[in-house]
């Protein structure tokens, strides 16, 4: 039987791995099986710049933090070694970051995965994936609304300068 103070350390383990999940806004779970610390270092420093908390989890920890809740699906992912990586603002950080890791090394693999307190199909991930950052799409947005101002004022510039060249003409005259 395990000691009291282990069972409190444990305890309040699953309770901050519960905590986290609840306040992620995405999340994803892998097997980080195969890769060298060289790469895991390049892996975690990457989603540390993108704002992403990503830890090697015990199977039994996740499993007990998502007993009851709307995650309770990602159990049946948990079984080898996993890592799951969260972001608190960034709905594609995580996925676009571990989706292109995988992609360049054969035993990592994305597992599952869940978008507000929802879990979601390794197909959802991958779509989340082959989205842009928030700042190309904010950029995005910004030129679409940008363009037709852009249009008028060049369309009334050229008005100007029609009008111009033709007082220019009337006066050489």
């Amino acid at each position: 039987m395990p000691s009291v103070k282990v069972l409190e350390a444990k305890k309040a383990e699953v309770a901050a791995i519960a905590d986290r999940l609840q306040n992620a806004c995405a999340g994803v779970i892998v097997d980080y099986r195969g890769i060298n610390v060289a790469d895991d270092t390049v892996l975690r420093k990457e989603l540390r710049e993108a704002g992403v908390e990503y830890t090697v989890t015990k199977n039994t920890m996740i499993g007990l933090a998502i007993k009851g809740t709307d995650l309770e699906g990602l159990s049946e992912c948990l079984e080898g070694t996993t890592a799951l990586a969260t972001s608190t603002d960034d709905y594609v950080a995580a996925a676009r970051i571990l989706s292109k890791f995988a992609s360049t090394h054969e035993n990592f693999k994305v597992k599952s995965g869940f978008l507000d307190n929802e879990v979601i199909s390794l197909d959802k991930i991958d779509s989340l994936a082959k989205l842009p950052s928030r700042e190309i799409l904010l950029a995005t947005v910004c030129n679409a609304f940008n363009a037709p101002i852009s249009a008028f004022a060049r369309a009334v510039q050229a008005i100007v300068d029609k009008s111009g060249e033709a007082t220019a003409e009337a006066a050489a005259e």
